[in-house]
């Protein structure tokens, strides 16, 4: 594989959140300790404001990666660059435009949602 993987949600309830940008399924506490593997630049690590901005309790489906990069569902649903881990299939938000500023400004990619 080579990329170490993200953290995997410790449970499967009402916390768990994704994030807007590469769609990584976490926990909140899990973005408040350790932040988005794919997403540094958002430095969520213990800011609550910046996990709320950037990630997002609405989403539709759960799909695990242990290898991305060889995956055909990791390469249609964009996510076969990001770490191996859990993603959702869509999100229903758009990031914030100063949050998609920090994407232009740090040289990524950033496709928002078909359907908001």
């Amino acid at each position: 594989m080579g990329e170490a993987p993200a953290q995997i949600p410790t449970s499967f309830g009402h916390e768990l959140r994704a994030c807007l940008r590469c769609r990584l399924v976490k926990t909140y506490d899990q973005f408040r300790d350790s932040g988005c593997e794919n997403c540094p630049f958002f430095k969520m690590e213990g800011d609550h404001e910046r996990i709320v901005d950037v990630t997002t309790p609405n989403f539709n489906g759960i799909i695990s990666m242990m290898d991305p990069r060889r995956s055909w569902a990791a390469r249609w649903l964009r996510i076969g660059k990001f770490a191996p881990g859990c993603y959702t299939l869509a999100v229903s938000e758009a990031l914030q435009e100063d949050m998609q500023f920090i994407c232009q400004e740090e040289r990524v990619q950033y496709v928002p949602p078909k359907r908001i």
